[in-house]
């Protein structure tokens, strides 16, 4: 068994104790997930608005609801989310076995009104997540959510936005579930400092060309093929960009790109300004920043990808968009400990949302 951090064993031992997962439905009334005052944030397939999956780490199910507790519905096995009640702590709760469909996500409340947010933290592109609505006390209902906020980014990136090992305690850790969370990564945190809601389409492993440890002459599938999905590796779900325009996009990808037998520089370059070419035909108007990941290292590395962003945003410039930006985090080193196979550690991600947010603000106006 690995070991996990003080931070982790607090967060499910909150969990046990607040979001038992029960086996036979509680009394209460039950909201249906197509409840017009359940509000979503993320690429989620509706296409059965009684059952809406996802894929893409940092999907959030917001509402607000009256009554003194509230459950949450979803499918066995969806994994692992983090609710937050009226704004508070944020605390772990699972759907872990073929019996947890339900779990308590309030007790005890004070009588009235009251929000709930619940983010996706997994990458679920095994599981197949789905949302199956929320049991509140009888004769309550749920009632309008916080609105969403106006600033809007999207995040588009590997395992460090999705969190990989930030809750492990050490290098020596390998991937779980139980230690990955999207809500500590600097994605995340940086849009809460700024106020803004999120969207992050990122996968473990993935490249803009060239996947962690596969051929020098790229992979068939990479961002750029699945950029365009609702659902990671699915296809026939096309995502609807009209459902959701940033106007900023931080493209964190190149790590695994360079990883092992490292990168061939043209094809990377090709393969940024691929990406960079959708996204734009997508979002006219948005600022595009790419970022240079921590966990890039050594000059081969460091240079390659850099020089593949820059001809990148060089290139955008020379043909009349100005609106292309480079930022590049401190490499990590270790002072701040390591998650899971060298992945940034929870302190790490802190380190990197405050480089980032300043960056963001001043470059937003925010």
């Amino acid at each position: 068994m690995k070991k996990i951090t003080a931070m982790a064993m607090a967060v499910m031992l909150m969990a046990s104790a607040t979001a038992s997962a029960q086996t036979i439905a509680p009394k209460g009334k039950v909201v249906k997930p197509s409840d017009t005052h359940i509000l979503y944030v993320g690429r989620i397939d509706n296409s059965n608005a009684d059952r809406p999956v996802f894929t893409f780490p940092g999907v959030q199910i917001r509402s607000g609801f009256t009554g003194t507790s509230l459950k949450m519905m979803a499918k066995p096995k969806s994994g692992y989310f983090m609710a937050q009640i009226d704004g508070g702590e944020a605390f772990k709760v699972g759907f872990n076995s073929e019996q947890d469909s339900i779990v308590s996500l309030a007790t005890a409340l004070k009588k009235g009104k009251h929000q709930v947010n619940v983010m996706y933290v997994n990458e679920g592109y095994d599981r197949m997540p789905e949302f199956w609505g929320f049991i509140v006390d009888e004769g309550c209902s749920l009632t309008d959510a916080k609105a969403l906020p106006e600033k809007r980014i999207e995040f588009i990136g590997n395992s460090i936005t999705c969190g990989y090992g930030v809750e492990a305690s050490s290098e020596s850790c390998h991937f779980m579930d139980e230690t990955s969370n999207h809500y500590y990564t600097y994605a995340a945190e940086t849009a809460r400092r700024l106020g803004a809601m999120h969207y992050t389409v990122a996968r473990s492993g993935i490249g803009v060309y060239r996947n962690y440890n596969g051929p020098k002459t790229g992979d068939a599938v990479n961002m750029n093929t699945e950029y365009s999905h609702t659902l990671l590796y699915k296809k026939d779900a096309a995502w609807d960009f009209s459902r959701y325009t940033p106007q900023l996009v931080c493209i964190n990808l190149g790590t695994n790109d360079t990883s092992t037998t490292g990168a061939d520089p043209k094809l990377l370059q090709k393969g940024y300004e691929n990406l960079y070419k959708q996204v734009r035909s997508h979002y006219p108007e948005a600022k595009i920043v790419f970022l240079c990941g921590c966990m890039m290292r050594g000059e081969n590395d460091l240079a390659v990808a850099k020089k593949a962003m820059d001809e990148t945003m060089e290139k955008a410039h020379n043909e009349g968009d100005k609106e292309v930006y480079r930022f590049d985090f401190t490499p990590h080193d270790g002072s701040l400990g390591y998650g899971a196979d060298w992945h940034p550690s929870y302190k790490q991600h802190q380190k990197m949302a405050d480089e980032l947010t300043p960056y963001v603000k001043k470059l937003m106006s925010w």
